[in-house]
């Protein structure tokens, strides 16, 4: 096992995931104290999901406390692995997070589960017998550690605050208008001090409170997901998605539409709403097929009480005619054959897992349907095979024929494009003296530390997975 400690006096970073791709998001800071900020899940090509499984360079037992920035599971799936491993310290994140990752990590941990039970029965898995990374009571285990922290409020790791096992560290929570509880990190370490952008939304949500301005930091660890574009300006009102329901209704079909459970779905279904009441789209019952997603719902609801989202948008989504929530497993296999044009709501976003599976499996083979592809969509993904053109999707085990209608929608997206990075970047009180680009594909990555080198005076550098650096 590969030694972490620092280095004399100064902390050492240590990039322990999200490093050349842009999920797993890990990012070890060892000043004492050790402080993970994410703990998240590979996701995508089969690379990066098997790094799931690598134990980490060091005991999970000797982190004194876990940081997170938000609660899709990239960013928070792994910590029930972490427990199982021995961590048993506070986890650090805002109200809107902890609510959230509660839900995503009951989710992940039935899927673990439900995914190792149909691969032994199947005998796909390279494995005898197949297990899950981690169990339900794993997840459970993880969710009692969480903490709620307040937005703004810099809370001490260490041993006059959480943690207990020396150093002299302080977390703080900044609003990153990217998911409900969604934040940017700032880890003070003695003299050092680090900002982790997390994921960073844009500029303006449909949903949420815009994000805060970053605080000033010495050192910058910032996300790339589109380091190397720019989103589109155009169809604000979603009259792409509009045509595309107008079209599949006609042939008498149904819309599927990936999405993720958090923020995701609140967001499709708030288009919707929009696109009903002006007339847009016709009568048609929209089906939010996901648990999960009705539970976050629900988190969103209690946040409206709350002011953190944008007022009477909740209510809008609520007030949709028709909407439609399933529960059973029964009532979401009905949906492959409705019996009239219908929109399927249903997790997860890229078609990696979830209920959406089987509705694709279903329904890709039958021309008059149609799937809506409402985000990035990670290479090795079901949903970026779609969004290429495949003509044939891979679905336990089975090759199925995509015949079905796909249209992409990327007006959805709630992360903040290349434009908008750097322009965060500038927002800092004073400029950093390093940036750490992580959390996007190579090429993207490489592109956005291109025009940070070009747009502001600092050293840039795109590290490798298990880089370690040492933070002044």
């Amino acid at each position: 096992m590969a030694d972490l400690t620092t280095s004399g006096h100064a902390p050492v970073l240590t990039f322990l995931g999200a490093a050349g791709t842009v999920t797993g998001s890990k990012f070890l800071l060892d000043a004492g104290a050790r402080l993970l900020v994410d703990a998240g899940l590979y996701q995508g090509e089969r690379r990066w999901r098997s790094l799931n499984w690598d134990s980490l360079p060091l005991p999970p037992d000797s982190l004194g406390a876990v940081a997170l920035s938000h609660a899709h599971l990239d960013h928070c799936g792994y910590l029930p692995a972490l427990v199982r491993g021995g961590f048993a310290g506070p986890v650090l994140a805002t109200s809107g997070t902890a609510a959230l990752a509660a839900i995503v990590l009951r989710d992940s941990a039935h899927l673990q589960e439900e995914e190792s039970v149909a691969a032994r029965h199947g005998g796909w898995s390279k494995h005898d017998p197949p297990l899950p990374l981690y169990t339900a009571a794993d997840a459970e285990r993880a969710i009692a550690l969480i903490e709620p922290q307040a937005y703004g409020e810099a809370v001490r790791v260490g041993p006059e605050g959480v943690g207990g096992v020396g150093g002299d560290v302080t977390v703080a929570f900044v609003r990153a208008g990217h998911i409900l509880g969604s934040a940017s990190t700032l880890v003070q370490a003695g003299a050092a001090s680090v900002l982790f952008s997390g994921d960073l939304g844009r500029t303006s949500h449909p949903l949420l409170l815009g994000r805060d301005r970053p605080p000033a930091a010495r050192t910058v660890v910032i996300e790339s997901t589109y380091g190397d574009r720019v989103h589109e300006q155009g169809d604000p009102d979603h009259a792409g998605l509009a045509d595309a329901i107008r079209r599949t209704v006609r042939r008498g079909g149904s819309v599927v539409i990936p999405a993720f459970a958090v923020d995701r779905t609140e967001i499709v279904l708030l288009a919707l709403a929009d696109l009903r009441e002006r007339g847009e789209i016709p009568d048609v019952p929209v089906y939010v097929d996901s648990p999960m997603a009705l539970a976050a719902l629900e988190v969103y609801r209690a946040a409206a009480h709350r002011a953190e989202t944008r007022p009477g948008a909740v209510d809008a989504i609520t007030a949709l005619p028709d909407l439609r929530a399933v529960h059973t497993a029964e009532e979401s296999m009905r949906l492959n054959t409705p019996g009239r044009p219908s929109v399927i709501v249903s997790a997860s976003g890229m078609a990696t897992g979830g209920r959406v599976v089987h509705h694709l499996e279903h329904l890709l083979p039958q021309a008059r349907n149609t799937v809506v592809l409402t985000g990035y969509q990670a290479v090795g993904t079901r949903g970026r095979a779609l969004l290429d053109g495949a003509r044939e999707v891979k679905i336990a085990g089975r090759y199925v024929r995509v015949r079905a209608e796909v249209v992409s929608d990327p007006t959805f997206s709630v992360h903040a494009d290349a434009g908008e990075l750097v322009a965060w970047l500038g927002e800092l009180p004073r400029p950093p003296e390093s940036v750490y680009v992580v959390h996007g594909e190579p090429a993207a990555a490489e592109a956005l530390a291109a025009r940070i080198r070009a747009e502001h005076d600092c050293a840039v550098a795109v590290p490798r997975l298990g880089e370690r650096v040492l933070l002044d």
